[in-house]
């Protein structure tokens, strides 16, 4: 058992502990579409309740099992596990959000989730603005509309490493009645927490440091539990009003827990979002090393953003770790055992000499994903971010010659003499 005095490791390796009968130490797999009811009334009970396990799309013991432990490692009261970190978003958004809403988002979001609000959401009649200056909290504050939903950003956003400041976000949120959802897949809950930070609603996509292997895919979407029926029901109709056949409201079952409670019951399941239960045990397993790992992964990126910063083909390095980073005291007070392991760096040779990198390099790995136990690398402006402007790419700091990192667990020397070799060419063009 763990609780909010345990330790961060202890909970990544114990809060998924089988707690029933069985003795099984590791978390077992049920690979199975259904489940035996015992009789009639069981299943009755069941399908009346939602108590135990009927089919897997709605609930799954080994799902379940990963479902408490991610909940434990970001503070939360509850977690719903998806099929991807996309579909994680899909079901957070969907569970607060309806025809004629609105959502405020941050202009520095990962281009899926961007192209999710502008694209798919908008045919469902879910209207979005974006945020350029994250940090003022009265931009937030001046987007906010009657119909607004939810703010929406991410705790170190994708790719320039702007830190979204939690608390005073969270804090525009608290005065509108609505949730701050937060995707904290590049921080992990290792680095920052954001439920402890007043956020309402925490996403992974759980595929990247979760999982940290990058053999699966999944998401996660968790809940701080402190839904106020008669603070927010007003911007939440579905969640405080009688539901169908004058079944019980949803607040009126769960309390506290009704968001969450509806995306279990109503989004994840009819959306079919669910996950495979041997994706969900790996994921598991990779939680357990998740301290381990990013702290590891962190130490090995601020040395190599610091290399790449005294380096004469370097224009730029966009790594909040570093005292030039704009946003380096803001970090300092929300991330605690590291600054994070994905940053931008700029070439000064443009796009050629992006193409000379990605192509010459033999360490790192080119590839489209991050949080991986291997180092990787992306040129953002023709792949990630190729369907943005040039405009929008230099807000974002997006330039020709911008490369994307993932740092992974390698041993930082030979991280360092891969970049060594590969810049010294680049090195001796721009002298």
């Amino acid at each position: 058992m763990t609780d909010d005095t345990t330790g961060f490791a202890t909970k990544a390796v114990h809060a998924a502990r089988n707690q029933g009968a069985a003795s099984s130490r590791a978390t077992p797999i049920y690979l199975t579409a259904g489940f035996e009811f015992d009789d009639f009334d069981h299943a009755a009970h069941h399908f009346g309740t939602g108590a135990g396990f009927g089919y897997t799309r709605t609930g799954n013991p080994t799902v379940h099992a990963v479902e408490r432990q991610l909940a434990a490692l970001e503070s939360g009261a509850d977690a719903v596990l998806v099929a991807s970190g996309q579909a994680a978003v899909v079901t957070a958004l969907l569970t607060v959000a309806g025809a004629g809403d609105h959502i405020v988002s941050s202009t520095h979001i990962y281009e899926g989730t961007r192209g999710l609000l502008l694209d798919n959401l908008a045919r469902l009649g879910i209207e979005a603005t974006f945020i350029d200056d994250i940090g003022d909290p009265e931009a937030w504050r001046r987007e906010i509309r009657p119909n607004t939903r939810a703010l929406f950003a991410e705790s170190i956003a994708n790719a320039r490493n702007d830190i979204l400041d939690i608390a005073a976000v969270s804090a525009v949120a608290d005065d509108a009645a609505i949730p701050l959802i937060v995707d904290n897949t590049l921080a992990t809950p290792f680095l920052v927490r954001p439920i402890e930070h007043g956020a309402a609603m925490v996403v992974h996509s759980a595929s990247k440091f979760l999982a940290g292997h990058g053999s699966v895919l999944g998401g996660v979407l968790i809940d701080d539990g402190r839904f106020d029926a008669a603070k927010a029901g007003h911007n939440a109709p579905h969640l405080v009003l009688p539901g169908r056949g004058g079944f019980s409201s949803v607040a009126a079952r769960h309390g506290g827990k009704a968001r969450i409670a509806y995306a279990r019951e109503s989004v994840a399941p009819r959306f079919g979002a669910s996950p495979s239960p041997l994706n969900a045990f790996l994921i598991g397993q990779g939680a357990e090393t998740l301290g381990l790992r990013v702290e590891r992964q962190s130490r090995n990126a601020l040395e190599v953003a610091r290399w790449l910063a005294a380096q004469d083909a370097v224009e730029s390095v966009d790594h909040v770790g570093l005292e030039t980073h704009p946003d380096h005291a803001l970090a300092q007070r929300y991330l605690h055992g590291g600054y994070g392991s994905i940053f931008t760096f700029t070439l000064r040779g443009g796009l050629d000499a992006a193409r000379d990198f990605v192509e010459s390099v033999e360490v790192f790995t080119h590839m489209t994903h991050i949080g991986d136990v291997r180092s990787l690398v992306l040129h953002p402006g023709t792949t990630s971010h190729s369907h943005r402007t040039q405009e929008e790419r230099d807000v974002l700091g997006v330039q020709p010659g911008t490369l994307r990192l993932s740092i992974g667990i390698e041993d930082v020397a030979d991280l360092l003499a891969d970049l060594a070799r590969v810049l010294e060419p680049a090195r001796e063009a721009v002298a």
